[in-house]
Parts: structure tokens; C-alpha cells; sequence
């Protein structure tokens, strides 16, 4: 090709693609679902009865390649008791400016207490905002059911919970798989 035709190969693209179709989204009115597995939010789960699934082990802080996460553990009593085990998460923060979405806090967490939403809007013009802390992390309660601090089911035991042995009512009930 001659050098003074390089100069209309560049416009060629150009124009051929000026009469192409526009492809525009309406994302603030529209918003399009995402792909089923997408990485957004995190959710600090429950069990169906209302405890907490962190046991404040801090293994997702460890994990945490940008040092996003911040937990700190502590003990509970038969008085005060937020999750079936001997601890719970008392302080938990994610600090959305850090976070990298890369989900592995997710697979170092023990009890499936940590899991990702999809749920990808995390804009804010404050940057304290964007610091998550338990009470916006924590999974809604499910209809009709105590918040924590309460007693575990009667009869259970950890293991009865991790194994998804205990009911929304608070029962010990049959293995959920079987």
C-alpha cells in the first residue's frame, strides 16, 4: 500500500463505522441482571434461626490480598450468644476501597458465613461510606425470627447448625440434604 493511502485506511474505519448500530444502555433507569456467579457485595450470612455463621476466626481478613477486611473476635457467653460456636465476630469491616472483588475471602471461610451478592453498586461520593461495617453486611433476619443474642436450638450443637440441622423456629430438626 502506498504511504499516502495509510492515512484513508484509518478513515475507512471510521466511516464504516459510523453507520453501524449504537449500542447504548439506559444503565441509572435500566439496570441489566448480572451473570448468576458475579462477584459484588459481600453478605455476612445466618443460620435459619437468626445466629451468625462467623465464628470470628479472621481466616477471610488473612486471605485478603488488598487487606480490606478487618475482624476481630470475641467470646461468647450463655448470656450474650451470637453464633452456635465458642466465638463470634464482633467487629467485622470491609473497606470497599481496597477490595479487589477477587472472592478470596470466600473460599477461606470455614463456615460459609462469608459469601458475594450481586449486587455491584458500591459508588459513593463519601469515602467513610464505602467502609462497610456488620450492621450493613449482616443478611436480613428471615420473617418471624429472633436477632440475635439468643440461645441455640435446645439439644443442639455446633455441629447440628453447620450441618443444617436446626429449623427457622429454632428446632433441631432431620439433615437438610436428606
Amino acid at each position: 500500500m502506498p504511504d499516502f493511502m495509510k492515512p484513508m485506511s484509518g478513515l475507512g474505519v471510521t466511516f464504516s463505522s459510523m453507520f453501524s448500530p449504537t449500542i447504548t444502555e439506559q444503565y441509572p433507569e435500566q439496570k441489566t441482571p448480572t451473570a448468576p456467579r458475579y462477584h459484588g457485595r459481600h453478605q455476612l450470612n445466618r443460620h435459619p434461626d437468626g445466629l451468625e455463621k462467623c465464628i470470628g476466626c479472621e481466616l477471610c481478613a488473612w486471605a485478603c490480598p488488598a487487606d480490606a477486611i478487618y475482624v476481630e473476635g470475641a467470646d461468647n457467653t450463655d448470656e450474650e450468644r451470637y453464633s452456635p460456636g465458642e466465638r463470634y465476630g464482633r467487629v467485622y469491616q470491609i473497606n470497599y476501597l481496597r477490595c479487589i472483588g477477587c472472592g478470596l475471602c470466600i473460599e477461606a471461610c470455614p463456615t460459609r458465613a462469608l459469601t458475594m451478592t450481586n449486587d455491584y453498586e458500591l459508588a459513593d461520593d463519601n469515602r467513610a461510606d464505602l467502609i462497610y461495617e456488620k450492621d450493613r453486611l449482616l443478611a436480613p433476619l428471615p420473617p418471624g425470627v429472633e436477632a440475635p443474642p439468643h440461645e441455640m436450638a435446645p439439644d443442639s450443637t455446633e455441629e447440628n447448625y453447620y450441618r443444617g440441622e436446626v429449623s427457622k423456629e429454632g428446632r433441631l430438626v432431620g439433615r437438610a440434604d436428606s
